[in-house]
């Protein structure tokens, strides 16, 4: 008999973690009749063994809030821990797994629930090819894992990028300028597809779909033709020009995710002043897309893949994911959630009908 279940958050923290965690804990506690133990700051409590049981004292009144009360980390892989630098400043990568491991057999885990992105389970997959039967959790506000439709974090990222397009279109007008608001997504444009359209940006670039600087112009003088000097563009963070690359901001060389992208924005404002003659502003939103509470929906999808996570963690299939597809809670390999990004499909029917009412995605534009 399964009782005894451990459950860590882990890489970039997303709205909707501690509904996770509370209903994990519930399940437990009402269902199976097991401890739950978290692991404290990712991966990092794994192998440091720092961590605290889950009840429903510490678990109650938690579903509302951001971020997570466990704590998460991107800088902790246990197959690549940082061990130091040598002589040239350079860092010194090992291998803790076998620490890790030891930690979850001392306290008697007989499952590990994981709750991460692309990185977080391309090392639970790890850890599983070593004998310790986990679960994921699909979490990442970019909406890019694959083998679940969506992923918890992404209805309150694009709520967020809305509402701020709504308050950025105000100032736009008065002031006839572009505004050019730039999104996360990394390689993937499903925030910057979905809160464009839901907060009426003229212009959407995304990664999938190479922009042209001339097409975006054909757009903003069709607008000033019909009045309106002012525009609103949306752009993914891995948004690239043709024949162009994407902009890096930085190299993080002990995180699981290393390049850092960031700047398209300014490059896309700067390029638009220089070819229109207008006055563009830039902002970028970063991390408030991360934060805050989380919407309606992510509140009963993290509930729900919190609950199934349990099922799954002292029933099986282990070494499997909980998955949203339609209308249903179910379970897939590990391995499918992680073989490819999920990514925008540029002839989808959410494209065309961005395109249909009147969004230049970047590409041909038709004035």
């Amino acid at each position: 008999m399964i009782n005894r279940v451990a459950i860590l958050t882990g890489g970039g923290d997303a709205p909707g973690l501690n509904g996770v965690i509370r209903g994990v804990a519930r399940a437990a506690e009402n269902i199976y009749h097991a401890q739950v133990f978290g692991f404290m700051d990712g991966f990092k409590g794994l192998i440091e063994n720092k961590y605290m049981v889950l009840d429903r004292a510490n678990t109650s009144g938690i579903l509302h809030r951001g971020g997570t009360i466990l704590g998460t980390s991107n800088r902790d892989n246990p197959f690549r821990y940082p061990m130091g630098r040598d002589e040239e400043g350079r860092i010194i990568f090992g291998d803790v797994s076998d620490q890790a491991i030891n930690n979850l057999n001392r306290l008697g885990i007989q499952a590990l629930i994981v709750i991460g992105g692309d990185g977080s389970l391309h090392i639970a997959k790890q850890l599983s090819e070593k004998g310790v039967n986990v679960v994921g959790v699909p979490k990442t506000i970019d909406n890019d894992l694959d083998a679940t439709d969506q992923t918890f974090g992404f209805d309150t990222a694009i709520n967020t990028v809305m509402e701020a397009l709504d308050r950025l279109h105000t100032t736009a007008e008065s002031h006839h300028r572009i505004m050019v608001v730039e999104v996360m997504g990394r390689y993937a444009g499903w925030i910057a597809l979905h809160s464009g359209i839901a907060g009426g940006a003229d212009v959407i670039l995304i990664p999938e779909i190479p922009y042209d600087i001339s097409e975006i112009a054909k757009k903003i003088r069709q607008r000033s033709r019909m009045g309106k000097h002012f525009s609103l563009v949306t752009v993914a963070e891995g948004a690239v020009e043709k024949e162009g690359e994407m902009v890096v901001a930085a190299h993080i060389e002990e995180s699981t995710d290393p390049v850092r992208l960031g700047g398209v924005g300014q490059v896309v404002a700067d390029k638009l002043h220089k070819f229109m003659g207008l006055e563009s502003r830039t902002t970028v939103l970063g991390h408030l897309q991360r934060g805050g509470s989380p919407t309606a929906m992510d509140r009963i999808l993290t509930t729900r893949l919190g609950v199934k996570a349990m099922e799954v963690a002292t029933k099986g299939p282990w070494n499997h994911m909980v998955s949203l597809q339609g209308s249903e809670i179910v379970v897939v390999p590990i391995d499918k959630a992680i073989d490819s990004l999920k990514r925008v499909n540029p002839d989808s029917e959410i494209v065309r009908a961005a395109k249909a009412v009147g969004i230049c995605m970047g590409d041909r534009y038709d004035e």
